[in-house]
């Protein structure tokens, strides 16, 4: 009895599919690498101590190019085969690198750059949020994973500095491999599969095609619809800088402000826990008064002002400041995932998700390398790092400033925000998404004014443009 117990377990899952299953996974996942902040900081710079920042962007970058040939592939195929597997393999696959950070250095950083091909743990989870909620609650609920990200990250930095200073790396290294198995072990038990059988598009005989597959196929067809041309576009150019920041941010604040490893996980928790309330009690309010496309074009508002004070700004207290207003540019990628989501069938959740993620998994390959080049190219690198354990100290701000001053100290920070002015003049051209209460009346645009790729709730209304009987 115990063993068939285990085995509906183990198939099934616990309880009914829900947006609190999808948080925990994430929150897992990403607490165990943010444990490694600061001992990932000293393995970079020991690994590579030349060209710190232009290694750290290639790496970085060939992970993201992987993860953008293969989110379409892992989006399509979720759509057929259901969440709960993939769940797994994504996370189990950008786990694998973090216990060998201390065995072999050299194979950790080759780990994280192969690992791109299952990073893509983002777009499978929306894909269940997107099962599992109604369309008036979906920003919501992408607002509550989006936060629960950042609340990963808001204490597990310190934590991990914490305990690499007091008990060395490998306790640390030890620690967040057993969150990620911890991570694994709850898939595994406790997720049900949120896509029902009858959406599924039945296994090993399903009308899957390899066009699918193809993350160029996915831009092909990007350009076959302006909505979603215009979306994508508004994704890459405003996601391109940010991946480019999130991979090089942190060191940029040890080398050039001079942070310490504590204050710098400090920040993180800060930085946290205001995304925390941006993406959970602002995200609501901004969707239900200004409406989606509104609430896109605040966010990149933010995010704007956010990457110019980092580019020109030389004091820490300016990148406190600077970093108050990124936690409400955090508001834009969740805004931007629930605009596509209403507007996607409910069977092709995974591939229009696994499109924007795809996307994000293009800029999260660029985006590293061009910071880093474009470091290196005004040659701001990293001379030196002091060991962690004598530099931990309690003073959440720098004793010292810059040693070095520059009229624009964060170069690459003042182009990712001329690219943001772009993406915010196009997302200016996104046509505003009707209601859903106007699928009960009938439709009075012509066959013209709907777009062929993402369909609205008036095409479930009506599937033939001839046929009024429906």
């Amino acid at each position: 009895m115990f063993y068939s117990l285990m085995c509906r377990i183990l198939m099934q899952g616990v309880g009914r599919p829900s947006v609190y299953h999808a948080v925990v996974v994430i929150f897992l996942e990403f607490f165990a690498w943010g444990l490694l902040t600061t001992p990932m900081l000293t393995v970079l710079h020991e690994t590579f101590p030349q060209h710190t920042f232009l290694m750290n962007g290639l790496i970085q970058g060939v992970k993201g190019l992987l993860s953008f040939m293969s989110a379409p592939l892992i989006g399509a195929l979720s759509d057929v085969w259901g969440r709960r597997s993939f769940l797994l393999v994504t996370v189990f696959f950008t786990c694998a690198p973090i216990p060998l950070m201390r065995l072999s250095p050299w194979w950790y950083f080759a780990m994280i750059s192969m690992s791109g091909a299952f990073s893509v743990t983002f777009s499978v989870i929306f894909a269940y949020v997107a099962d599992v909620t109604e369309e008036r609650e979906r920003s919501t609920a992408y607002g509550l994973v989006s936060a629960t990200f950042a609340a990963s990250l808001v204490t597990s930095p310190a934590i991990g500095a914490y305990l690499s200073a007091w008990y060395g790396d490998n306790l640390v290294v030890l620690v967040a491999t057993l969150i990620a198995l911890a991570d694994i072990c709850f898939i595994l038990l406790a997720v049900p599969e949120s896509l029902p059988d009858k959406m599924r598009l039945n296994t090993w005989g399903a009308p899957f095609t390899w066009e699918q597959a193809d993350p160029f196929a996915s831009l092909r067809k990007v350009g076959q619809d302006s909505t979603v041309l215009l979306i994508c576009i508004t994704v890459f150019l405003s996601y391109l800088p940010e991946a480019g920041q999130y991979s090089s941010f942190f060191l940029y604040l040890r080398q050039v402000i001079n942070f310490s490893s504590t204050t710098i996980a400090v920040f993180i928790g800060v930085v946290g826990i205001l995304s925390i309330v941006a993406q959970t009690l602002f995200l609501t309010l901004l969707m239900r008064t200004l409406g989606n496309k509104n609430t896109v074009l605040l966010g990149l508002g933010f995010q704007i002002l956010q990457l110019a004070w980092y580019g020109f700004g030389s004091e820490p207290w300016m990148m406190w400041a600077a970093g108050a207003v990124a936690a409400m540019s955090s508001i834009t990628f969740p805004a931007v995932s629930a605009l596509v989501s209403q507007s996607a069938d409910p069977d092709k959740q995974g591939v229009v998700q696994g499109m924007i993620t795809g996307i994000r998994g293009l800029c999260n390959g660029l985006g590293p390398a061009l910071y880093g080049f474009v470091f290196f190219l005004f040659n701001v690198e990293l001379n030196t790092m002091d060991p962690i354990q004598d530099q931990y100290s309690i003073d959440p701000l720098p004793l010292h400033g810059p040693t070095e001053r520059a009229l624009i100290p964060g170069p690459p920070f003042l182009l990712g925000a001329c690219t943001v002015v772009v993406a915010f003049l196009v997302a200016l051209f996104i046509p505003e998404k009707p209601s859903s209460s106007s699928s009960s009346t009938p439709p009075t645009a012509s066959d013209e004014d709907f777009e062929p790729l993402l369909q609205d709730s008036i095409n479930n209304w009506e599937t033939d443009p001839d046929d009024k009987t429906k």
